[in-house]
Order: C-alpha cells, then sequence, then structure tokens
C-alpha cells in the first residue's frame, strides 16, 4: 500500500493578512506537520491549487519557503486564485508544457498520477475553468502511455456539478470534454478542490472525491448563488490509500483538538 497527502486550498496571503479572521499559512503549516508526523511513508504530497489568494509574489515566496524543508517530493497544481507568470517566478522548476500550462504526472507504483491545469486566465467570470485542447491532448498521450496503471487525475476544478449554484457557476465549463477523455483511459479516481467541502460523486463512472480547505470552507447552502461564501469550519488535507484493490479516500480534520481512544463496550 502508498500513501499520497493530498492538500488543497490553501489560500497562503501576505503575512499578517487573514481570511475570515483565519491565519492560512498557520493553517497550512499545521496540517503539513500533521501530515508529515502521522503519515512520514507517504510517497507524496499533492497540493490540488488555489496554493495562493491574490498570487501575490510574497504569497508565492511564502509557499516556497514552507516547502523548502517538505521531505516528501511535492506535486504543485494551479487553482482560480493563482497565476502562472507568479508561480512560475517562484517555482522556476516546475514542470510545465510548451505552451506554460502546469500539467505533470508521477506514477507511484501500479499506480499513475496526472495532475491538470484547470486554470483559466481568460475567463470572463475570473474563477472558472478550462481545459484547453493542448492540455486535453497531453492528458490523451499521458494515459495513452499508462499502459496497464491504474490512473488518478487530480484537478482544481471538479469535473461535476455539485449542487451549489455559485460554485457550479464558476467550475469547469467543459465537463463533458474532459469526462470523454478520462473515459478512454484507466482512470479509478478523479481528485479535486475548488468547492471547499468534502464531496463525492462520479463522473462518468469514475468516482470523484473532492476535499475540504485546510482554511475557510463552504457552508451547507445548497443552492446559494454567492460563490464567496465562507465559514470558519475545521481545516483538512486528504489521504490516498493506493491498495491491491484500489483507491481509498480519506480526508483528516486535523484542527479539531486531539482526543484519547478508548475502547467502548
Amino acid at each position: 500500500m502508498q500513501k499520497v497527502i493530498v492538500f488543497t486550498d490553501i489560500h497562503l496571503v501576505s503575512e499578517g493578512k487573514t481570511i475570515i479572521g483565519i491565519d492560512p499559512f498557520a493553517r497550512f503549516m499545521q496540517g503539513l506537520a500533521h501530515a508529515l508526523d502521522n503519515h512520514p511513508d507517504a510517497a507524496r504530497v499533492v497540493l490540488c491549487g488555489d496554493l495562493t489568494h491574490n498570487a501575490a509574489p510574497p504569497e508565492y515566496a511564502r509557499l516556497r519557503a514552507a516547502l523548502d524543508t517538505c521531505p516528501l517530493p511535492v506535486s504543485l497544481m494551479l487553482g482560480n486564485h493563482d497565476r502562472r507568470a507568479p508561480f512560475l517566478a517562484a517555482f522556476p522548476e516546475a514542470e510545465r508544457m510548451e505552451t506554460g500550462h502546469i500539467q505533470h504526472h508521477a506514477d507511484i507504483g501500479n499506480y499513475r498520477l496526472i495532475c491538470l491545469d484547470t486554470l483559466n486566465e481568460e475567463a470572463e467570470d475570473t474563477h472558472s475553468g478550462w481545459l484547453c485542447a493542448a492540455r486535453l491532448d497531453w492528458l490523451k498521450e499521458r494515459l495513452t502511455e499508462a499502459g496497464d496503471r491504474r490512473v488518478i487525475v487530480f484537478t482544481h476544478h471538479p469535473p461535476i456539478e455539485t449542487g451549489f449554484k455559485g460554485m457550479d457557476w464558476i467550475g469547469l465549463k467543459n465537463r463533458a470534454e474532459l469526462t470523454a477523455r478520462l473515459a478512454a483511459g484507466n482512470v479509478v479516481q478523479i481528485v479535486s478542490g475548488h468547492i471547499h467541502r468534502t464531496i463525492q460523486g462520479s463522473a462518468g463512472g469514475i468516482p470523484v472525491a473532492i476535499l475540504k480547505s485546510t482554511c475557510h470552507q463552504m457552508p451547507m447552502a445548497l443552492g446559494f448563488q454567492d460563490p464567496s461564501l465562507s465559514i470558519d469550519e475545521p481545516g483538512a488535507y486528504g489521504l490516498l490509500l493506493l491498495t491491491e484493490a484500489g483507491v481509498v479516500v480519506h480526508s483528516e480534520d486535523f484542527t479539531l483538538p486531539p482526543g484519547e481512544a478508548q475502547i467502548y463496550t
């Protein structure tokens, strides 16, 4: 069994700034320490987009400093709050396509992880996602190369509607195209962020796990049109178990106070 730690929507801000009274940097550092303490045997860490809140150079600099001491390999992805130029200025070594999109893959045993770039910097609504033909063609090539490996695909914007109308409005605009491409590969799991809630679904029969933010969460307000609603609920990270039988997805609320395990009778 292999483990993959997944963080999403960490929304780092400049020093001294907060989001609804929460310090995103402190939350991320707490979550990273918790994950490394409890799962030092993990094979990789994936950060599933919205690395920063404003895509400002000082925010990426804080992320760089936070990750410089991480003992595990890290896959960095972009979300709607990110921008490629300042990200690449802070992480010039980041793997990218010839088009500049931040897409990459990693093989772990009999599994292949594929990280997609759903950021649409030209979106009129500023936050919705898009996968252009070049990115979808790159995905097709990586799926073909995977052969018999089981594939886990990571996206910031989920490939499904969630019932949160405001978030679905700024969701992935060409979900159907992505789902059609994934149907041609041995994809066993999709992992996404963006919504700031723990949600399960499926896209074309492929299980979809949407994970919570380390920082602020989306309140349970189905149908509400405002995508900026936020609430201070426990921050979390995801833990994927890559087993011979398949993928198991856990969500760990790391900001809850520690409790002592007891045996009940």
